[in-house]
């Protein structure tokens, strides 16, 4: 006879649980650039907007040319930007105008590295008087990144298989699912100064570059009891 004071059956009172760890994996590795970039500025000023405007595009040609003789070719030499700014002085609360200035800064691809120094002398002997923004990449940044990716599992599998080994469970070695992270390329230089006419050298060492992958793996595990 049914007991309409027992408690009703409780399904979930022994749910399946599925027993999972939890990890993330990085990798990183180190690659040796073999290209660069640099940006290069004219500016020029001049009370006269037309007479500023001549003088920059003049000097911003001789620069082009300069760097063409060095072998830069014509696509890799890009103009990054160009403005036209109203520069004022201020003499006890008064504004006055002093002039004009125009900024036209290039942005300049190099792949031979043994000449980016020669570069930068060269676009300053040549009217350049602003660089920035030096930085050496690899050209096949993504093959770089499936290695360090394939680091960043198997440091994810060997943190799973010691979390494991510590709490006495058995592993099992495939990922029940990886997720894909962050990626990053660390450029080795970076620099923003202004180069004055007459530098006979500029060094810039392009190191190495970092390239780092993360994931976030999950594995199943049983109980070894």
């Amino acid at each position: 006879m049914y007991n309409f004071n027992s408690p009703p059956l409780d399904r979930n009172r022994h749910p399946h649980r599925s027993n999972l760890i939890k990890v993330s994996g990085e990798g990183e590795i180190d690659v040796q650039p073999d290209s660069a970039s640099v940006n290069l500025g004219i500016i020029t000023e001049s009370k006269q907007l037309i007479t500023a405007q001549q003088q920059n595009s003049a000097e911003a040609t001789k620069v082009i040319d300069s760097l063409i003789e060095l072998g830069i070719t014509k696509n890799h030499i890009q103009t990054f930007d160009y403005r036209i700014e109203s520069d004022y002085d201020y003499d006890q609360g008064k504004q006055i105008f002093r002039g004009y200035k125009i900024t036209h800064i290039l942005k300049v691809i190099i792949d031979d590295l043994s000449i980016i120094g020669k570069v930068v002398d060269t676009a300053v002997q040549n009217g350049v008087n602003y660089v920035s923004n030096v930085q050496f990449t690899a050209k096949n940044k993504e093959l770089f990144y499936q290695q360090a990716l394939v680091l960043a599992v198997n440091n994810a599998s060997e943190k799973a298989k010691t979390i494991a080994s510590t709490i006495k469970v058995s592993l099992r070695p495939t990922p029940i699912q990886i997720i894909e992270g962050g990626s990053t390329v660390q450029p080795v230089f970076n620099q923003s100064a202004t180069f004055v006419k007459g530098m006979t050298s500029t060094p810039l060492e392009p190191g190495q570059i970092k390239v780092k992958a993360e994931v976030i793996a999950e594995f199943k595990f049983t109980s070894s009891h």
